[in-house]
């Protein structure tokens, strides 16, 4: 029977539909991460070839006390696609947060991890907003304005191209207004093979992860998809910097989606996520153009993730 439920996505259902339609096929990323795809994602963070999570935390244990000097205390912390919050106590503790309020498209493990996050900070306002990050959303009135520290780590920036980087990073500036100041973290280029292995890992847990959304797909939409017909795939692509997640055809496979016949040959692939890496002058210059002034950056000592501090400074007449 075709899944009709109002606990099914439209959106979801859309998007899976167009994309399966679409030559190449490709699905937004953002489907991954349901409650199983957000506690493999985090499973991930843990893997010793998984460098971003480690580097970007002991990045953020040392420049701490130059961001508290820089933000002042007393903020109101937004943090965009919160997932788990395992950063998020080291930057909260630093700048003696007054707010906190965590954003995420996955709403039972959001409030799952603010839970636990309460028990850490029993004194701090904690508002979890189930939302999509990159679409309009109801946030309390404190969190707008120059008391706002925005909180985008992880590297999640580089899962959009460019311009759809570019347009998040004005609806953050929109969201959270003029005066709001944005940490956001970026990851480096380094050698292909070391990029290459952090995203197709021998544990399997980036496989998992991304094989899970073809389960979604079967479970939500009612889909026949042979998921065993399938597998995963990390590619580096020069031109556009970045590391592409595809699910493979092994296979000729015939399925149905929502009511819907699709056919894909051997070989045949579903884009599902990508990571684009910037150089310093290359994330600097996408947060201009998505209206922050950077006025602080900080990366590790190899070089391998960058840590930047932007502000929405007032628009400017001219230079």
């Amino acid at each position: 029977m075709l899944a009709t439920s109002s606990s099914v996505d439209p959106q979801f259902r859309e998007d899976v539909l167009r994309g399966l339609s679409s030559l190449p096929r490709a699905i937004p990323a953002r489907w991954l991460y349901d409650s199983r795809g957000s506690e493999l994602f985090d499973d991930i963070t843990r893997l010793a070839s998984y460098y971003p999570t480690a580097t970007e935390t002991r990045l953020l244990e040392r420049i701490m006390p130059e961001v508290a000097k820089a933000v002042g205390a007393g903020r109101t912390v937004v943090e965009f696609g919160a997932g788990s919050l395992t950063k998020t106590p080291i930057l909260l503790r630093a700048v003696d947060a007054l707010r906190y309020v965590p954003v995420d498209i996955s709403g039972d493990y959001l409030r799952e991890a603010a839970e636990g996050l309460a028990g850490e900070f029993p004194d701090l306002d904690i508002h979890p907003v189930e939302a999509n990050f990159g679409e309009a959303m109801d946030l309390p009135d404190s969190a707008h304005g120059e008391k706002v520290l925005g909180f985008f780590p992880g590297s999640t920036i580089g899962n959009f191209v460019p311009w759809s980087a570019t347009n998040l990073l004005r609806h953050f500036r929109t969201t959270l207004g003029t005066g709001a100041l944005l940490l956001i973290g970026m990851d480096r280029v380094k050698p292909v093979e070391r990029l290459v292995a952090a995203y197709d890992e021998p544990e399997g847990v980036t496989a998992a992860f991304n094989l899970n959304l073809l389960d979604r797909i079967n479970r939500e939409l009612d889909g026949t998809i042979p998921v065993g017909s399938f597998v995963h795939e990390a590619r580096w692509n020069d031109i556009m910097s970045r590391i592409e997640m595809h699910l493979v055809a092994t296979a000729d496979v015939t399925f149905e989606v929502a009511g819907r016949s699709f056919a894909m040959a051997a070989g045949e692939s579903i884009h599902s996520e990508n990571s684009h890496k910037y150089g310093p002058r290359g994330g600097r210059l996408l947060l201009l153009a998505g209206g922050w002034t950077p006025i602080r950056e900080w990366t590790d000592a190899a070089g391998d993730f960058s840590l930047i501090l932007a502000e929405a400074q007032p628009e400017r007449f001219a230079p």
